[in-house]
């Protein structure tokens, strides 16, 4: 940093980054970090950031906001609204509602979207089974990656083993990273025969009809494709001890929900339990092992995998014909901090796994690090904040958290989106538009 005086002064805080924690001051201009120091430089405007954790801004690599196909469940104005309340500054969005598969409908989503995000956000790709060149196409054209899953899910058709070995081959070549919802499609939909034909409609049948079996040949066989097409490859909400050890040679991304949930619940919440690959751990022992997991480096990141939906909308309907998935973009940070709080992991792991490490694996350029030249994303935490969940304090259109009740230590209390205050004091400042579409790696 030169004589100029900087435009902002985070000053008196505690910088938290995987490499460690260290009072500093962190000086802001144009949008860009320009000096992270121990001295007091000239700015135009300071905070006393004093008792607070200065972090990156989050970025939640899965994210479901349903826009345009189904604004009544979430939509890109709430979605980035409750991301930047909670400290997530970039989203990656891969709605199944209205799936891009093309570089022509990521061009016109990305057209559609300009106004609408508060917060920044990059956009996968669907690939469908035997249209992988077609994937390829929106991956060149600025998609974050390829997600495939292996069973009929949401609508999106599932890729068998040959077609899964094409799309690996196919994105090794371009230079692509596919992202998979492993499930086995023979092992779900024969359970779900079987399960329909017992007239089951209990909670139940959600984690015998998407079983841990399920999972993990979906998973083994991945590995297997990955290793032998050489292709980058990432694992969707891996949701056990098992399935880790079966991803092998996989990036591994879990989700809040599996160190959290028990499979039990299922059958006391039914559907608000309903999401796949359902909860696992039937003990405290499981989450801890979980947790463990997590702290020690066995899985490289975490996501909120918010597909939201409301208790209306879960409530109507059998268990077998309402919507999978669970609102968590709300929470994701704050049950992470609540997990520092609590000695599972440190806040530097929590800092890695939701904001360094998705914007290395998926090239985002300028996000998840607070170096010079960087952008001006940071989040400030207040560790001690205890504060309880409840639904009438979600932002997210579900209005509702399966956290409800539970009490939380560790809260974003401000965030910056490229050195504009977004949020504040659980206000959100941004407006619609101020987000920024960011294409991929394969166009930078």
């Amino acid at each position: 940093m030169t004589g100029a005086a900087a435009d902002l002064g985070i000053e008196g805080g505690t910088l938290v980054t995987s490499a460690g924690s260290r009072p500093a001051n962190v000086y802001l201009s144009g949008g860009r970090v320009v000096e992270v120091t121990s001295q007091l430089r000239p700015a135009g405007e300071r905070f006393d950031a004093a008792g607070l954790l200065v972090m990156p801004g989050m970025v939640d690599a899965h994210v479901h906001f349903m826009d345009p196909a189904d604004l009544e469940r979430e939509d890109f104005p709430s979605g980035t609204a409750a991301a930047l309340r909670s400290g997530v500054t970039t989203v990656i969005e891969h709605t199944h509602a209205a799936p891009v598969r093309t570089a022509a409908d990521l061009a016109a989503k990305v057209s559609y979207l300009t106004g609408r995000a508060r917060s920044d956000f990059a956009l996968g790709a669907h690939a469908w089974p035997g249209e992988a060149p077609a994937a390829a196409d929106a991956w060149r054209a600025g998609a974050a990656f390829l997600k495939a899953f292996t069973c009929t899910t949401h609508g999106v058709p599932g890729h068998d083993a040959a077609a899964l070995c094409e799309l690996m081959v196919t994105a090794r070549a371009a230079g692509a990273t596919c992202l998979l919802h492993c499930e086995d499609e023979s092992l779900t939909a024969s359970a779900e025969a079987r399960l329909q034909a017992a007239g089951r409609h209990d909670g139940g049948v959600i984690p015998e009809w998407r079983s841990v079996e399920a999972e993990l040949v979906a998973v083994s066989t991945a590995a297997v494709l990955a290793g032998s097409s050489g292709a980058r490859v990432v694992l969707a909400h891996a949701s056990s001890p098992m399935v880790l050890a079966a991803a092998r040679n996989l990036v591994i991304e879990s989700c809040p929900q599996y160190l959290t949930l028990l499979e039990g619940e299922a059958l006391s919440e039914g559907s608000l339990r309903k999401f796949t690959p359902p909860a696992r751990a039937r003990a405290e022992a499981d989450l801890v092992a979980m947790w463990a997991a997590l702290a020690g480096g066995d899985i490289d990141y975490v996501s909120s995998d918010h597909a939201p939906s409301t208790r209306a909308q879960k409530a109507a309907g059998s268990i077998w014909d309402v919507h999978f998935g669970l609102p968590g973009i709300d929470t994701t940070f704050s049950v992470l901090l609540d997990g520092a709080a609590r000695g599972r992991l440190s806040y530097e792991r929590v800092v890695e796994i939701y904001s360094e490490a998705p914007a290395r694996i998926y090239g985002l350029g300028g996000k998840g690090s607070l170096a010079p030249g960087a952008d001006a994303d940071l989040v400030l935490v207040d560790p001690g904040f205890e504060w309880t969940v409840k639904d009438e304090d979600v932002i997210s259109k579900a209005g509702w958290s399966p956290f409800t009740g539970r009490t939380l230590r560790g809260r974003a209390v401000r965030t910056y989106l490229r050195g504009t205050l977004a949020a504040e004091c659980g206000e959100v400042l941004a407006r619609p538009g101020q987000g920024r579409f960011l294409p991929g790696p394969a166009v930078l």
